[in-house]
């Protein structure tokens, strides 16, 4: 990586693509893995526990989130109680709120209460954020995901929101808040900048990582090659 600075912030791989796990466990500048349904289906994941202890044979040390797939509250905990059994590197994933809209909070207590690692998951707003604080016990190991991405998508300033999650959070210490949904790699220097725990980044935004820090001027040679080089290789003349 060019960019001399170490980070604070833990980067977590963002994917479900077996193969690519496996490799990242072994980079240093990987601190844990999360996983997430869509992810599962764009990767032609179709056996779930399979693909997850495949997983864990190999990432053992990693912390590793795993989401629930029921939209019902009681089965996610039936759900919950399973995959945390997996491991004890597994996080589960509860979303924020099921497909109607009805909080999980409830759901988050009670098993933050038995001592399950969460990982919650879908959080937008600074509202969903202090339910989720409340819920959670003050011992907990708990991830707080908040999809600063889409946030951006919505045309605001995720950086703002990000920093008031932090203060919210201050009253649960072993409670970490985590950047989802980064869309360009600005963002691991953003979060890291304001004290953010965690950021999850996906393999294809990884590979730019060692971008960092580069010369503009090598940069811009770097985009003049790569047009010209194109231009060639399409036979394009005038």
């Amino acid at each position: 990586m060019a960019d001399p600075r170490p980070f604070r912030i833990k980067i977590f791989a963002d994917g479900a693509n077996l193969e690519g796990m496996l490799a990242l466990a072994e980079d240093p500048l990987i601190s844990g893995f999360t996983t997430n349904p869509t992810l599962m289906r764009g990767s032609g994941v179709t056996d779930y526990a399979t693909f997850a202890k495949e997983v864990l044979a190999a990432v053992t040390e990693h912390p590793i989130s795993f989401e629930v797939v029921a939209d019902e509250l009681e089965e996610m905990r039936r759900q919950a109680l399973l995959i945390s059994s997996w491991g004890a590197n597994v996080y589960v994933k509860i979303p924020v709120t099921n497909t109607r809209g009805e909080s999980s909070a409830d759901l988050i207590r009670e098993l933050s209460l038995e001592g399950l690692k969460l990982n919650v998951t879908a959080i937008l707003s600074l509202r969903q954020v202090w339910t989720v604080a409340h819920a959670l016990t003050e011992s907990a190991s708990a991830v707080v995901s908040v999809f600063a991405g889409r946030i951006a998508d919505t045309g605001r300033n995720p950086v703002p929101l990000m920093m008031a999650a932090l203060d919210i959070l201050g009253d649960v210490p072993q409670a970490e808040l985590l950047w989802a949904s980064p869309r360009e790699i600005l963002n691991v220097i953003e979060a890291d900048d304001i004290g953010c725990h965690i950021i999850t980044v996906t393999h294809d935004l990884l590979k730019k990582i060692g971008g960092l820090g580069r010369s503009l001027e090598e940069v811009s040679r770097d985009t003049v090659v790569m047009f010209h080089d194109d231009a060639q290789q399409s036979g394009l003349t005038l």
